[in-house]
């Protein structure tokens, strides 16, 4: 019996191979997250031009309607330098950036928003009100950075945790990131994930600390731990991207070069492998933190008001999930 080559059909962007779904850019993301209705997002300290930019884009598109926390006569002269109508928008006076995250967490609290964007404030100050013990946003769980990447020449978005919150974690962590980004992108419709443990090469040594731990999660995943993905490494980067690298190793692998998920051992590495794509590929990057009850939209100051908007709606899908 000859076997047909298994070939994706396209719907508004999804990618399905068989049963399992993927997303081929951010354009398929946002209709996704689209069809939800729109999303009500606190912005703590939102007096800056950039992430007003990016709510603007948002707001046009029908995805979000904000809910603004800051110095409201710096915001009403933003937006309308910006051209952005307020008519939906809530705002909230609070010229003090630490006391804007505090206010906008109770937003959150009090059921009035579906997640947070940072604004004009230090990410330190904005994390320790979303992790306060009084009423914050804690579930016990890590928080972790997951990005997105959609890159010239794939076919579908490429995943990337963590390059973004946790510089050398453990084993246990490196655990807790996982079921992070598996649940955001099961949530979001990817059934079955397929993920990489990134060392710099295949060889399981001692003296390579990142070797051992991506073992360990390989019999994890073996044993059931991570349900709905498929989980392999330690194995460099050729191998997590390429069939023909894997051939010429004579590596068998199941994902066969097919990533969604990239874990990195280090924040060095996810930062790097992150950049790398954006500036060597020319690819475009957004990110979310997950683990809070809630998603987080933590971007840099050097993000692009399309790149605040592309993470706007990777948290605007996850508020689905608990």
């Amino acid at each position: 019996m000859v076997k047909r080559r298994l070939r994706p059909t396209r719907n508004k962007g999804f990618l399905n191979w068989g049963e399992r779904m993927r997303f081929s850019g951010f354009d398929a993301l946002y209709e996704r997250a689209k069809s939800l209705g729109r999303a009500k997002v606190a912005v703590a300290a939102a007096a800056d031009k950039d992430v007003m930019e990016s709510i603007k884009l948002a707001e046009k598109e029908g995805l979000i309607t904000p809910v603004l926390i800051g110095d409201v006569e710096i915001i009403k002269r933003l937006s309308l330098e910006i051209g952005l109508g307020l008519q939906r928008a809530e705002l909230i006076h609070e010229p003090d950036p630490l006391k804007a995250a505090h206010r906008a967490v109770d937003a959150i609290v009090d059921g009035q928003a579906h997640f947070l964007m940072k604004g004009l404030i230090n990410s330190s100050d904005f994390l320790r009100a979303v992790l306060r013990s009084e009423q914050g946003l804690r579930t016990g769980r890590l928080l972790s950075h997951l990005a997105a990447f959609q890159v010239p020449g794939f076919s579908r978005l490429l995943f990337v945790t963590d390059g973004g919150m946790n510089i050398a974690p453990s084993l246990t962590q490196k655990k807790e990131i996982l079921e992070n980004s598996l649940c955001y992108l099961q949530g979001i419709g990817m059934d079955l994930v397929k993920v990489i443990l990134l060392a710099a090469n295949e060889t399981v040594d001692s003296k390579m600390p990142a070797t051992m731990d991506a073992q360990a999660l390989v019999k994890m995943g073996q044993a059931g731990k991570f349900p709905g993905a498929i989980v392999e490494g330690p194995l460099a980067l050729d191998g997590a991207v390429s069939a023909v690298a894997l051939k010429h190793k004579g590596i068998h692998s199941k994902i066969n070069g097919d990533v969604d998920l990239f874990l990195t051992p280090t924040i060095e590495v996810g930062n790097v492998l992150g950049k790398s794509m954006v500036y060597f590929a020319g690819a475009t990057m957004a990110g979310i933190v997950l683990g809070a009850q809630v998603p987080i939209v933590l971007t840099s100051r050097s993000d692009t008001p399309r790149n605040k908007f592309m993470a706007l709606t990777m948290a605007a899908l996850n508020r689905t999930i608990s």
